[in-house]
């Protein structure tokens, strides 16, 4: 049995699986990475931005290899209602390299990077299920799949927010509605040339684009765009604990999204050739699960590690550097040959002592409380537009000062409500 024994077996080759796997065959572990969809990323579906700085960390010549789409120079966020956009808009090219982000789509890079770790000496095996794990005197040693028995000194749980693995051994609570959100993508075909005269910008630029409000029916979530090199990916976000509340469903919603006339001259042309749908972890810190234990350590979205503040949203870089935690700690395990809970627990001060993500997560940890509040999708789009429509009316009964035009529609909401929503929200970040 211990020929046949891996130092490390990676369950998911997704972004997080695939930079523990590429970290670890880096430093000489024999290292077997399991993805159950056909191919590295066939089951993903993230909207598709990247922030850096912990791809600069695994791959540093990542600009020069990897698949990626456009450099992220332009942002967006957009308040809905009704027939009613308010934008705002901020333009920069002025980032230092671990501060960049770029579009990708996931799977395409995804593909990518999980040749980088057959090409540096790990096992790939796609299309196949690993079903549970192996556990002997509650010590993980391995994991079932189908009817073969793979045996590792550690395993890493990389199955995505829904992870069965971790659930079934009792590893971590069943995820609820209130921690997780349905996602819905389409990708729509369309010229480079168009893309960037449609949205602004030169060659290799790209907009990372947001909105709210009326988008998802006023129920917690928003929508996206972003711009590839020759697509544009358009989605959404609802919370899976209110999408009930809605007359319309996910799909509905998608409709009435790129038929606004804020996104609709955008598509014009442009042919759809991928639609598809995810949940995805949106509880941030109080999200966070059980990272490590006897022979076993979490990462990525199977651990909850995922931020939504609005104004961005971040994963991908949270999973790729769990995913180099998990790697460090398992190759200092080998060198002392312990894989105890005890000595895969620097995984969990790693990941909860990072900046980046523990430091960030915790930082942000009451934001997600502070977005169930009903106002900010349903009747703050409306107060924001309506103030809006009034500051730029031009009719034949007089003008009004902006004061009295702003007062009107904040009176609408209630100043106490606008206080105290305000209050809450810039202490929650």
């Amino acid at each position: 049995m211990d020929e046949e024994r891996f130092d490390a077996i990676v369950v998911g080759a997704g972004l997080a699986g695939c930079a523990a796997a590429y970290k670890m065959v880096q430093e000489g572990l024999e290292v077997l990475l399991i993805e159950r969809g056909n191919y590295a990323g066939a089951k993903n579906m993230t909207g598709g931005r990247i922030y850096t700085h912990s791809l600069e960390k695994l791959i540093p010549d990542f600009r020069e290899i990897a698949p990626l789409e456009r450099k992220v120079t332009k942002e967006k966020i957009s308040i809905i209602s009704d027939n009613q956009a308010t934008t705002i808009e901020y333009a920069s090219n002025d980032y230092k390299e671990n501060e960049e982000s770029y579009t990708i789509l996931r799977g395409r890079f995804d593909q990518w990077l999980a040749e980088q770790v057959e090409e540096a000496g790990g096992m790939v095996v796609a299309g196949v299920q690993a079903d549970e794990l192996i556990l002997e005197d509650g010590k993980v040693v391995g994991v079932k799949v189908g009817e073969d028995d793979m045996y590792g000194n550690v395993v890493v749980i990389a199955d995505g927010v829904n992870s069965m693995l971790a659930e079934k051994a009792g590893f971590r609570k069943p995820v609820t509605p209130e921690q997780m959100a349905v996602g819905a993508k389409d990708v729509y075909e369309l010229s480079p040339e168009l893309i960037e005269a449609r949205f602004g910008q030169s060659e290799g630029e790209g907009t990372a684009w947001l909105s709210m409000g009326d988008v998802t029916r006023g129920l917690m979530g928003g929508g996206f765009i972003y711009t590839n090199k020759e697509s544009i990916s358009v989605g959404m976000v609802v919370s899976l604990a209110h999408i009930g509340q809605s007359d319309k469903n996910i799909e509905e919603m998608m409709n009435d999204f790129v038929a606004t006339p804020a996104i609709a001259p955008l598509l014009k042309d442009a042919k759809l050739v991928e639609r598809s749908g995810h949940v995805v972890p949106e509880a941030g810190f109080g999200g966070v699960s059980n990272l490590s234990g006897d022979g076993y350590v979490i990462v990525g979205d199977a651990a909850g590690l995922c931020m939504n503040l609005g104004y961005t949203v971040r994963g991908m870089d949270l999973a790729i550097e769990s995913g180099i935690h998990a790697a460090q700690t398992i190759i200092e395990a080998k060198a002392a040959e312990d894989y105890s809970a005890a000595a895969l627990k620097k995984y969990d001060d790693r990941v909860l002592n990072s900046p980046s993500i523990g430091g960030d997560m915790k930082l942000t940890a009451k934001f997600p409380e502070f977005m169930e509040t009903d106002r900010i999708f349903k009747e703050y789009p409306q107060m924001v537009n309506g103030i809006m429509h009034d500051v730029f009316r031009v009719n034949d009964q007089g003008a009004e000062p902006i004061m009295k035009k702003m007062m009107r529609r904040v009176k609408k909401v209630g100043i106490i409500n606008l206080a105290k929503d305000g209050w809450k929200g810039v202490h929650s970040l």
